[in-house]
Parts: C-alpha cells; structure tokens; sequence
C-alpha cells in the first residue's frame, strides 16, 4: 500500500497531524508513506520518523504545482489523505492520481470548495468522481447536499485527523509522536550558560497573530516568579523578527530569564526535551514542546484549547476564548477590549502550581 499525506502547515497544525501518520504506519506497517508539505515547514516532517518520503511544494506557482503533481504520479499511490481542508490541498490530494482521496466532512471543512475533490470522507460519504451534485442554496451560493456546516466543531485537531483515517478501516485514539532524537548545539549553549544548574524553563512569547501575544513584561514576571518560587531560570525563545520581543522579556524578568541562541526546528525539539516547563500562547513551538512532552502551561485568547491546545490531561492552558469577540481572527477587532489584555500574571502562576505541582507528584510516586 501506498498513502500520501497532504498537510502543507502550518507548524501546530503539522504536529497535531503527526498522531494520524504514527496510526497509519502502526495499521500498515509494510506501506510506503508520503508527505506533502510547504518548504517553510519541511523540517518539522523531516522529523518524523514513520515517514518514508516528504515531498515539499517549493513554490506556489503553476510550474511549483505542476512539479509536485509529477512527482506524486511516480508513486501510484492507493489513498491521498487531506488533513487541511483548503482548497489548494484538496486539488493536490487529487492531481496525486490515487483513486481514493480522502477528506473531512463539509462541515469540518475550512474551505467547502475542498469537498468535490475528495472520493470519500469522514462522515462515510462516497462521492463520485465528479464530486456528487451540487446545488444552490437560498442565499444563492452554491454548498454540496446535505450540508451541515454551522455544526460546532470543538473535537480537538488531533482527534478530528485520527478519525479521518477510519475511512481506511483504521480506528485508532492512541496520540503518540514518533520524533527523531536529534542533537543540539543551542541545547548546549543554553546549558553552559546555566552554570551547572540542570532544570529550566522555556518561555515562547511570540505568535504570527498578533492577538495571540501576551505582553511581555507579563512574561518577564513570569520568569521572576519562576526563579523566585519555583527555582527555575527561564529561556526566552525568539524565531525572525522576535528578537526584540524576547529581549524585552528578558529586560522584564529582573534578571531571572536570558535569550536563548539562534534555534533551529531541530534545536527546538532538544530544547523543549530537556525544558522543565513551556509556558507560551498558541503557537508551533507550544506544539513541538507538548509533542515532546515536555509540562506545559498555555495562554489562549482567539483559539479554543479545547480544539488546539495540548492535549496531555496534565497540562494546563488558561483561556479567554469564551470572552474574546474575534474567535479564529488574527487580529483584533475590538483593541480596546482586547481579551488577552484582562489575563494578570497571577492567574499564569497559579497554573504553574497546578501543572508543575502534578510533575512533583509524579516523582514522588516513582
């Protein structure tokens, strides 16, 4: 058997597909595995140790396409599997020339002109290569029958990837995450910084939605408290253009936090391996830390925890979506009654306690 993954990004939504790979390669361990992803988001795939081939869409022109489609066809694939739920994915999914193409129901979709694309999908509905028939709706726009697309969607990411994969016979919940062991100069450059101290924390203060950013002089008091109750000096993590981000948590932490190195994809799984604790809003590097399982506290204002944050019962996120007015927006609508802004450090510290007293408890039973 032959299967093609198609999940372009981002890099939270990579991760949280990685758990259906893993369910895949465990159903089928003899099969050929194929990912198809943005180059932006190659090294997260890369890491994954259940798939055989990534195939990365270096451009999205015509010619960047057309070059992807070729080299799909060369691998005859039995079943395409869309995780995305775009357009553009769909249309990739379907040009790999695999007779079965999966993907969510409409009302799962992103985009609903992703469903004729698809051969079949999670709700058990087979459409015919023509992608079934489509009709007009009272407002004149045209959806596929039956439609059900103001159906809450709150099964967390994870979930809602491993249940597509029944439409292959495979019925699996188990969320596990097969991550190369990879090594790390900025892993050992944060260490020697450390002086001998073993244990640290990792704060993530950035996010390509704005809204998603806690201030960073919370952040900073975060790091004070993290030194002064907990005993654990902090890491500030930055990606391009966040310098001065972490810097100015840095500048906020009375000098309980540093700047970590220059990080890699790679440098961060090793990082988030070794951190004591994550503590950071909705964003890649909150994912890649949960994934490696590393304790995590996390801050969500326009996204629901309950559909992307972590998913370990132990870990925390403290939450303003059901207050925020700009569900799923990546900016704001409304700055002056910005959900994030009514977040005080005291409820971030509070969960701290709870998750880094669970991890306490746990190594008191063993």
């Amino acid at each position: 058997m032959n299967f093609l993954i198609v999940r372009l990004g981002a890099l939270g939504d990579i991760v949280h597909a990685v758990p259906a790979a893993a369910a895949l390669r465990a159903a089928f361990p003899d099969a050929r595995i194929d990912w198809v992803v943005d180059a932006k988001h190659r090294a997260m795939v890369d890491l994954v140790t259940v798939v055989d081939r990534v195939i990365v869409l270096e451009r999205s022109t015509m010619a960047g396409w057309a070059d992807v489609a070729r080299r799909m066809r060369q691998s005859r694939y039995d079943a395409a599997i869309d995780f995305q739920g775009l357009l553009k994915s769909a249309v990739l999914a379907r040009a790999s020339g695999a007779p079965r193409v999966l993907g969510f129901s409409i009302w799962h979709l992103r985009e609903k002109t992703a469903r004729p694309f698809y051969s079949e999908t999670d709700d058990g509905v087979r459409l015919p290569p023509d992608g079934g028939r489509l009709q007009p709706d009272h407002s004149g726009s045209v959806r596929l029958q039956p439609d059900e697309s103001d159906q809450p969607d709150t099964v967390h990411v994870i979930h809602k990837n491993l249940r597509l994969l029944r439409t292959l016979g495979v019925d699996d919940e188990r969320i596990v995450f097969p991550l190369a062991h990879v090594e790390s100069d900025a892993l050992r450059e944060v260490r020697e910084g450390l002086a001998g101290e073993r244990t640290f924390a990792l704060i993530n203060p950035g996010a390509a939605w704005p809204n998603k950013r806690w201030p960073a002089d919370r952040y900073g008091e975060v790091a004070a408290f993290l030194s002064d109750v907990r005993h654990l000096r902090s890491i500030v993590l930055w990606g391009p253009g966040e310098e001065g981000l972490a810097r100015a948590v840095a500048d906020a932490s009375a000098g309980s936090a540093r700047l970590a190195p220059p990080t890699s994809l790679r440098d961060l799984l090793a990082l988030s391996r070794a951190a004591s604790l994550m503590v950071s809003g909705d964003t890649g590097p909150l994912h890649v830390a949960a994934a490696a399982g590393t304790p995590v506290v996390s801050i969500f204002g326009p996204t629901d925890p309950n559909r992307n944050g972590p998913w370990a019962p132990e870990d925390v996120s403290v939450s303003r979506f059901g207050s925020c007015a700009c569900h799923y927006e990546r900016r704001c609508r409304q700055p002056e009654a910005w959900c994030l802004d009514d977040l005080p450090v005291s409820e971030v510290t509070a969960a701290i306690q709870q998750r880094l007293g669970s991890v306490r408890q746990a190594d008191s039973v063993e």
